[in-house]
C-alpha cells in the first residue's frame, strides 16, 4: 500500500511509489463539503483510514490498464459515450469548475498549469459570455456609485476629439 498523498507510477509493469513529477503537480486542492463526506464515508469503511480511495476489485493498488479495460471501456460504451478517455473527466471538471464561475486564475491553479496564459489558451473558449458579464457587473456597479454633491462635466480630450465624462466634486 501507497502512503498517503503518495501516487503510484508504472514501469515496465512495477509500480513505483513517490512524489508527482512537476512542482505544479504538488498542490493542495480544496474539496466541497459534499466531497469530503462522501470519501470520508468511504474511507471510515475500509481498513485503514490511509486506505487508498481507489483499489483494484480484490483490493491494492488499481492499475489503469486493467481498469480501463475491464471497467472504463464497457461503462463508456453502455453510456453511449464510447471512445471517452478518462483524461476526458479532467477537461470536464475544468469546464464544470469555470461554470461555477472559477477565474483563469483559480482554474490554472486548481489543474496545475503553469500559467494563467495556458488556461486561457486551453479553455479560452469556455468563457464565451465573459465580456457580456463584465459589462452588466460594471453596469451594476456605476448605478450603484455616483458623485456625492457632484456635477457630470463634458471633457474633450487630445486623442482624436472624443468626449469622455468626468465627475468632479460640487463647488469646482
Amino acid at each position: 500500500m501507497a502512503a498517503p498523498g503518495i501516487p503510484q507510477c508504472p514501469i515496465k509493469g512495477r509500480l513505483f511509489f513517490g512524489p508527482p513529477k512537476t512542482r505544479a503537480s504538488r498542490r493542495t486542492v480544496g474539496l466541497p463539503p459534499f466531497v469530503v463526506r462522501e470519501l470520508r464515508a468511504h474511507l471510515t469503511a475500509q481498513e485503514s483510514p490511509n486506505s487508498q480511495v481507489f483499489t483494484a476489485p480484490i483490493g491494492g493498488p488499481l492499475r489503469v490498464p486493467s481498469f480501463r479495460a475491464r471497467f472504463w471501456v464497457p461503462a463508456t460504451k453502455a453510456a453511449g459515450l464510447e471512445g471517452l478517455r478518462i483524461h476526458d473527466l479532467r477537461h470536464t471538471a475544468v469546464a464544470l469548475w469555470i461554470a461555477a464561475g472559477a477565474t483563469p486564475k483559480e482554474v490554472a491553479v486548481r489543474a496545475g498549469h503553469t500559467s494563467v496564459s495556458f488556461t486561457l489558451d486551453r479553455y479560452g473558449h469556455l468563457y464565451p459570455e465573459s465580456d457580456t458579464t463584465l459589462r452588466d457587473r460594471l453596469e451594476a456597479l456605476h448605478s450603484t456609485v455616483r458623485p456625492a454633491d457632484g456635477v457630470v462635466i463634458q471633457l474633450r480630450n487630445s486623442f482624436g476629439g472624443r468626449s469622455t465624462q468626468q465627475a468632479l466634486p460640487a463647488g469646482s
